[in-house]
């Protein structure tokens, strides 16, 4: 995760005054001010930050490279300061999580200086009437242009590195965006749909998810040129068509992530990892496990069983125990 979202975890507790934000490690100086003019919203951001590693955990808990975490910063390692596809997810959706919590934020009251979007309202096209909360993205996006994107817009980073993280940090808070969705609520007579209210909200967080891995899957390699007097990204391979602004973009080839490398944090090789003996995919034995093969051992699982719905309302289960095989990779 970037270091502008990590260090947030590493606070004890709630962030509830300015000094709190002069002990979070790993922010800059701009950083700092930003989180004493905006206390009241950093918790949002602490809250987004667990988001992101849960959610990094979440779509490569298949792949090599799993989104381990570690004690250090960043948490995951020098892979994310590299300028790999797995940088390019971690940055997107590292700020996609932050205007997500912080939005989620102001729909909730939480927040003094932001509430409901109060620009949607009146009567739609389509006939309905706009009311109840609509979420106030507007407000999650620009906290997170401003207080992750200052680390990009700082000194002391390669231009090509700069506009790569730029990039995919806002193609992460076009994945909310994009999904942004109309939510209604009928009202009238037995049900009837006499009159009906809507709002905005935002997709749910594993959609968000899902959309930026899809990016991951299709990012676009590209090395930096200068257009006129502007430094742009371009596509490596002339034949492929340009990014647009929701797509992730890549400066270098991943790692194979195949072996532990103590010479750098967070590359943690397969071994032990679990894996599916009988998939061809990247999570079954052959890939994961990088042609050293693998073991079985038989290990017993309980799992709840046998449930029975009782009135009213709760749900009795069964404990079953069952021997099953798991492969590990050597």
């Amino acid at each position: 995760m970037t270091k502008t979202v990590h260090c947030v975890l590493s606070s004890v507790g709630s962030i509830s005054d300015e000094e709190t934000c002069e002990r979070l490690r790993g922010l800059i100086q701009r950083q700092v001010q930003i989180c004493k003019r905006s206390v009241e919203v950093m918790d949002a951001v602490r809250r987004g930050a667990q988001l992101a590693i849960d959610e990094c955990q979440f779509q490569f808990r298949n792949r090599r490279w799993n989104c381990s975490t570690l004690e250090t910063m960043p948490v995951f390692g020098k892979i994310v300061t590299q300028g790999t596809r797995e940088a390019a997810f971690v940055y997107a959706i590292s700020a996609a999580s932050v205007a997500f919590a912080v939005t989620r934020a102001c729909s909730s009251g939480e927040l003094e200086k932001c509430g409901c979007d109060r620009n949607v309202h009146g009567v739609s096209p389509e006939g309905f009437q706009w009311s109840g909360c609509s979420d106030n993205i507007a407000y999650g996006v620009a906290f997170s242009q401003s207080f992750i994107d200052v680390r990009e817009r700082s000194k002391g980073q390669s231009p090509s590195k700069a506009l790569m993280n730029l990039h995919n940090n806002e193609a992460g808070r076009k994945a909310i965006l994009s999904h942004m969705r109309v939510e209604c609520k009928c009202h009238g007579v037995s049900g009837s749909c006499e009159v009906k209210t809507c709002w905005k909200a935002m997709p749910p967080f594993r959609k968000v998810g899902n959309v930026i891995k899809e990016k991951f899957d299709g990012a676009t390699e590209v090395e930096q040129r200068k257009v006129g007097t502007t430094k742009v990204l371009v596509p490596r391979n002339s034949q492929f068509k340009p990014h647009t602004d929701e797509d992730l973009v890549y400066l270098e080839p991943s790692p194979d992530f195949c072996d532990h490398d103590p010479r750098t944090p967070g590359m943690l090789g397969t071994a032990g990892r679990q894996c599916n003996r009988t998939s061809k995919a990247i999570d079954g034995c052959e890939l994961m496990c990088c042609g050293r093969g693998f073991q079985t051992e038989e290990v017993e699982v309980v799992d709840r069983c046998s449930c029975k719905f009782h009135w009213c309302c709760y749900v009795k289960c069964k404990q079953c125990r069952k021997m099953v095989e798991m492969h590990t990779c050597r």
